[in-house]
C-alpha cells in the first residue's frame, strides 16, 4: 500500500518534508530547514528517517528556506536524484540556498572566533559547495505541465500565489489510474498586489494544507494606515525604521506599499535602503517573470530607482553610522541571521528607532522574542537592551488566514477522503481543524512528526 510519512512541518511551522512511498520508490515533497527553537534547529542535524540515496526524486512547492533549506544536507548525505520545481522556484533557490550556506559558515566562523559556541569547533550544517551541488540537480518546469518524476509518479504544478514560482503540486500515478494527492505548499492571499490569487483546488483523494494562521483572521484594519503611522512617528522622532523582511517576496510588496504611500503623500519622503543583496537579485527575478504576476508590477518597475541598494558588507556597515530618519529593509525576516542582525545590534538600544515586523515570527526566533516584549536580546554573545519601539503589522503576511484557507478549500469540486493539516503550531492547527470540520464536514487529521499513513494512490 502506498504511504505518506510526515518528516517535518508536523505540529510546527518549519521543516516541511513529506515522503511518498509507492511501488518501492520514494519521492520527497519539499525538503525544508527547521527554524526557531533550539530543539527544532537541532533536528536539522539528525539523519533523515530513510537514507538519502534511496530517494528517487524531490519535488518542491516553492523556494522559501523552510521548504528547500535542507536540500544541500540531503545531497551531501548521498541523494543523487532530480529536484523538480517551477522556473520561479529555481531562480529564487539559486539565491536562497547559497546565501543560507554562507550565513551558516559565517556564523560558525564567528562562534569559533569569539568562543561562544558549545561545540569545538563549531561547524556549519552545510557549505556553499553543498548548495551548489544541490542546485545542479534542479530541473524546472512550467505551470500546468505534467512531469514524470519516477516510474510510478507524475506531478503537475499550479500557481498558488504565495511567492514567485510557488505552487501546489498534484501527484498521481503515471498509469492514470488510482488516487491523487495534492500537496498544498504555502497558500497565498486573495486580493494582494504583486502576486496572483491562489488558483482553485482540483479533485483529489488526499490533501495536505498549511495552517500557519489557522487560529486567526488577519486584521480588517487598513494596513496601509498602520504602515503610514509607523513611518510618520519614527520620522518625527528622527529615528530609523528597521524592517526585518524575508529577502524574497516580502521586499517587493513592502516597496510597493511604501511608494504608494509616498505618491499619496501619506508619509514623508525618506531615504529607503534595501540592505540585502539577495533581495536586490530577487527584485530582478520578479521583473523578469512579470507574466506570472499581477498587473501591479509595472508600478514596481517605475519605483525601482526610488530606493538605495546596499550591495556590499562595507556599505552595510557604513549605513549603520548614518543618521535617521531613514527606512532600512534587511533580511532575515525573523531576525535570525543576515544583515538585519547588525542593524538591530546597533539600533535596538535607541528609543528613537522602530523595528517593524511584517511577517510570521516562529517560536524561538529573535523576531518572536521581540514582538513578545523581550527587554534584552542576545546577539553576538551580548545581551542587547531593547529600547526601540517594536511593532507588528499582521495584515501584510503572505500566508492565508483561517478564512482564506476555508475560501480556498471551498473551491475544491468535492471533499478529499483525508485532509492533513501541516505547517502550523498546535493551537493554530487545532483551531483550523475544528473550523474545517464544523463548516465543511471534512475528515481532517493533524499528523505528528514521523507519522506514516496509508494513502489511496
Amino acid at each position: 500500500m502506498p504511504s505518506l510519512t510526515f518528516l517535518g512541518a508536523a505540529r510546527t511551522v518549519t521543516g516541511s518534508k513529506h515522503l511518498l512511498e509507492v511501488d518501492g520508490q520514494r519521492i520527497l515533497f519539499d525538503c525544508g530547514l527547521f527554524q526557531g527553537l533550539k530543539d527544532l534547529r537541532l533536528r536539522n542535524w539528525a539523519p533523515l528517517a530513510v537514507p538519502p540515496d534511496t530517494i528517487h526524486a524531490v519535488v518542491l512547492t516553492h523556494a522559501h528556506l523552510d521548504h528547500t533549506g535542507w536540500l544541500p544536507r540531503l545531497v551531501a548525505g548521498g541523494f543523487r536524484g532530480k529536484v523538480h520545481c517551477t522556473g520561479g522556484t529555481l531562480d529564487l533557490s539559486r539565491l536562497i540556498l547559497p546565501d543560507a550556506a554562507r550565513i551558516q559558515q559565517e556564523d560558525a566562523r564567528h562562534a569559533n572566533r569569539h568562543g561562544f559556541s558549545k561545540h569545538h569547533p563549531a561547524l556549519p550544517l552545510y557549505t556553499e559547495e553543498d548548495a551548489t551541488e544541490a542546485l545542479s540537480r534542479f530541473q524546472a518546469h512550467p505551470f500546468g505541465t505534467t512531469v514524470r518524476v519516477s516510474d510510478a509518479i507524475e506531478v503537475e504544478f499550479t500557481n498558488v500565489g504565495h511567492l514567485l514560482g510557488s505552487s501546489y503540486v498534484l501527484a498521481r500515478r503515471t498509469t492514470g489510474k488510482g488516487g491523487r494527492i495534492l500537496f498544498g505548499g504555502d497558500l497565498g492571499r486573495y486580493g494582494r498586489p504583486i502576486l496572483p490569487d491562489p488558483s482553485p483546488g482540483v479533485e483529489c483523494d488526499v490533501l495536505l494544507v498549511e495552517s500557519t494562521y489557522g487560529d486567526r483572521l488577519h486584521p480588517a484594519e487598513d494596513h496601509m494606515e498602520s504602515l503610514s503611522l509607523v513611518v510618520a512617528e519614527t520620522a518625527a522622532r528622527g529615528g530609523k525604521l528597521i524592517i526585518p523582511a524575508f529577502a524574497i517576496g516580502r521586499v517587493e510588496e513592502l516597496l510597493y506599499w511604501l511608494f504608494r504611500l509616498e505618491d499619496e503623500k501619506r508619509i514623508p519622503v525618506l531615504p529607503i535602503y534595501v540592505d540585502s543583496p539577495m533581495a536586490l537579485e530577487g527584485l530582478e527575478f520578479y521583473r523578469r517573470r512579470s507574466d506570472e504576476l499581477d498587473a501591479e508590477v509595472p508600478t514596481m518597475r517605475r519605483a525601482a530607482p526610488r530606493f538605495t541598494p546596499v550591495e556590499t558588507a562595507d556599505e552595510s556597515k557604513r549605513l549603520v553610522q548614518t543618521a535617521g530618519p531613514a527606512i532600512i529593509i534587511a533580511s532575515s525576516g525573523m531576525a535570525t541571521g543576515g544583515r538585519v542582525v547588525h542593524h538591530l545590534f546597533a539600533e535596538l538600544p535607541d528609543e528613537r528607532n522602530t523595528v517593524l515586523f511584517v511577517g510570521f515570527q516562529a517560536v524561538g526566533t529573535r523576531g518572536r522574542n521581540l514582538i513578545e516584549g523581550a527587554r534584552y536580546i542576545k546577539m553576538y554573545g551580548q545581551q542587547v537592551p531593547v529600547r526601540a519601539k517594536i511593532v507588528k503589522i499582521n495584515g501584510m503576511s503572505a500566508h492565508a488566514d483561517s478564512g482564506e484557507i476555508l475560501r480556498w478549500l471551498r473551491t475544491f469540486p468535492k471533499a478529499p477522503q483525508a485532509t492533513y493539516l501541516v505547517h502550523g503550531e498546535p493551537e493554530a492547527q487545532d483551531a483550523m481543524k475544528a473550523r474545517i470540520v464544523a463548516e465543511l464536514g471534512w475528515q481532517v487529521e493533524v499528523p505528528v512528526l514521523g507519522q506514516k499513513v496509508d494513502v489511496p494512490l
